[in-house]
């Protein structure tokens, strides 16, 4: 609404003409100089790119590629003039002529209203497209979007039964990993005292958190994820809780994957709360294993199979797991499971593995049920992190090391 106000104040006073052509509303937007109509230009043309079939979508970004690419002549003439006077007036001409015009573009439409949260919504749509010739674009946004999402500008908020309705809807509908299935559901996830949520927000995206975490206080490291979410469960006293489960983690924006909010967020959140309540010793995951099943098809066929007809022992997808997670099918040496890379690149230790831990229907399709348990411990993360960097060796307990011998991994 405030855009559309803005854009008719524009169209009365006569600042220029809002051309329907998108090429033509793409000039006006890298010609103009002036601060409010280089604003009013730049909602004109996202309104008219948010309008755009698929086919449209496509055929515009290929045009900007063939209209607004390097001028590799005027490069080549500000990279000789440099080589010969090495000033700061050439070395400013090469950085602009090295880039692509299209990019300061996607930068004077972020200035907007609401224009960082619409290219998100753009970059999602490029990269729903599957087009090779579009994925410039899809690296150049996210290049864009590590800078305008710095976590230095994150805000951190603690998500509970009194936050607004239009938040907990996004929570109900971002949820990624253990679904909400009603409101109940939700409030059995944030109102008790031994539940508690947080979020990242951007300031320019207030009323949409970027990713959250779900935590459980408890006396121990529980083995199902049932007992965490179930409804009809035994409430404790906050005061009695030595450890915090991090039992879920959701990215809530496609646009911005690539961009690694989750990290801060974990230990961030493990740092208030262990000095809101000093008596919390251990910040432990218990995470889903999502590629489990998929992994032992091609690498343990047997044992899938035997699974698949529910008839796997429990040291041999004990035996399974363990290799799934501590060793690497990858070119580069990373963890096979998402989630594991994701913790242990964090600089978590692989603690426990839990069979029957997750029984629902997507937990059984996945992973046979089992769960895994990485433990975070503040003193050694940083240190952990640049370890596992350097030699790729999964850090593990030795609950863990135990079975690994016994189990010949």
């Amino acid at each position: 609404m405030k855009g559309t106000r803005r854009l008719n104040r524009f169209r009365s006073k006569g600042f220029g003409k809002l051309h329907n052509n998108i090429n033509k509303a793409v000039d006006s937007v890298m010609s103009t100089s002036g601060e409010v109509s280089s604003l009013v230009f730049a909602e004109h043309l996202l309104n008219l790119i948010e309008d755009l079939d698929d086919n449209g979508l496509k055929k515009f970004l290929k045009d900007l590629l063939k209209n607004y690419d390097i001028d590799t002549k005027v490069l080549l003439k500000d990279v000789k003039n440099y080589s010969s006077n090495k000033n700061t007036e050439n070395f400013e001409k090469i950085r602009i002529s090295s880039e692509p015009g299209w990019i300061e573009l996607f930068r004077r439409l972020n200035s907007s209203t609401n224009g960082t949260y619409r290219l998100v919504k753009l970059r999602e749509r490029i990269r729903s497209l599957n087009d090779e010739d579009l994925k410039t674009f899809d690296l150049r946004l996210l290049k864009l979007f590590k800078y305008w999402f710095n976590p230095s500008f994150l805000v951190l908020e603690k998500i509970d039964w009194e936050t607004p309705a239009n938040i907990l809807e996004k929570i109900i509908e971002y949820e990624a990993v253990h679904e909400i299935n009603s409101w109940d559901d939700l409030r059995a996830r944030l109102a008790p005292i031994d539940r508690q949520c947080f979020a990242f927000f951007h300031p320019l995206i207030p009323n949409d958190p970027l990713i959250f975490v779900e935590v459980a206080l408890t006396t121990g490291i529980p083995k199902s994820i049932q007992k965490i979410i179930n409804l009809d469960r035994q409430e404790i006293e906050i005061e009695d809780a030595n450890t915090a489960i991090f039992y879920s983690i959701s990215n809530c924006h496609n646009g911005l994957l690539g961009i690694s909010f989750g990290n801060f967020l974990i230990k961030q959140v493990a740092s208030n709360l262990k000095r809101e309540l000093p008596d919390l010793n251990q910040f432990v995951t218990l995470s889903p294993l999502p590629g489990f099943m998929k992994w032992m098809e091609e690498y343990s066929p047997i044992s899938f199979e035997r699974c698949t007809d529910k008839n796997c022992s429990e040291d041999e997808l004990t035996k399974n797991a363990i290799k799934y997670l501590t060793h690497s099918e990858r070119d580069d040496g990373m963890p096979n499971d998402p989630v594991s890379r994701f913790h242990i690149g964090n600089g978590a230790s692989l603690e426990r593995i839990n069979l029957n831990a997750d029984t629902s229907e997507k937990g059984m399709t996945q992973s046979y049920g089992v769960m895994a348990n990485y433990l975070y411990d503040l003193d050694v993360v940083e240190e952990n992190h640049e370890i596992f960097f350097k030699d790729k060796v999964v850090p593990v307990s030795s609950e863990i090391e135990s079975l690994k011998k016994k189990h010949k991994v």
